[in-house]
């Protein structure tokens, strides 16, 4: 089991926005084979800095999600909105 830290910089004025395509985003991922869970959060100090730490069966999951055609149509989605590319740090335990 590996869990996947994104980080996303959001910009002004888009936050609601931002909240619909990932709630949107994250509901579709409960369906990928291997996803287990997601929690969204934001930092208490800025609002616009955003964070979803999800739990996956494995790796090679996550790999396939990442790189599919899917994930790609869902973050181009949040490209108009984000200030710079969202960080992906993947975390064991």
């Amino acid at each position: 089991m590996i869990f996947v830290l994104i980080e996303r910089h959001i910009a002004e004025g888009m936050t609601s926005t931002y909240d619909k395509v990932a709630r949107s985003m994250l509901q579709q991922t409960f369906a990928v084979p291997g996803f287990i869970s997601g929690e969204a959060y934001a930092d208490m100090h800025n609002n616009n800095h955003r964070f979803l730490l999800c739990k996956w069966r494995s790796l090679r999951d996550w790999q396939r999600w990442l790189h599919s055609e899917r994930r790609a149509e869902l973050i181009n989605q949040f490209a108009p909105i984000l200030t710079q590319p969202e960080k992906v740090t993947l975390l064991e335990n």
